[in-house]
């Protein structure tokens, strides 16, 4: 079984809205959701344990050279989600990119425009898109 398109999934989506139609609902629906991924992290951290958080400074300078910063870089994380976290994760993120989707679709955007002009711009911009 092969992945939906982003356009198939948004329609998808389109057909499947039933009750949050309102752009407010919407809005707050897929807000709702980013907190729940955020959260599927954390417990996956503070109540699992599966992986652990040890943030600090970067420790970037103006005088550092480019590849000297990216090995420098540090995701904080360490180890891997666990097959029940992943799954609990994996739903979650699904949950904000059919609220994602919806918003696409209540303001006539293309999620696959999105993602190609993003994609562009990373593209032309490389590591300076960071914004």
């Amino acid at each position: 079984m092969s992945a939906p398109t982003l356009q198939e999934f948004q329609q998808q989506v389109s057909e499947l809205l039933l009750r949050h139609r309102s752009l407010l609902d919407v809005l707050t629906k897929y807000s709702q959701s980013n907190a729940s991924v955020n959260r599927a992290v954390s417990k996956a951290i503070t109540e699992c344990g599966c992986i652990e958080l040890n943030a600090r400074h970067q420790g970037f300078s103006e005088e550092m050279e480019l590849d000297q910063a990216m090995k420098q870089s540090k995701s904080h994380m360490e180890g891997q989600l666990c097959e029940n976290c992943l799954d609990i994760v994996r739903s979650e993120l699904g949950k904000n990119m059919f609220y994602m989707s919806a918003l696409c679709n209540l303001l006539g955007i293309s999620m696959e425009e999105v993602v190609a002009k993003e994609s562009d711009k990373c593209s032309t911009l490389g590591l300076f898109n960071m914004t």
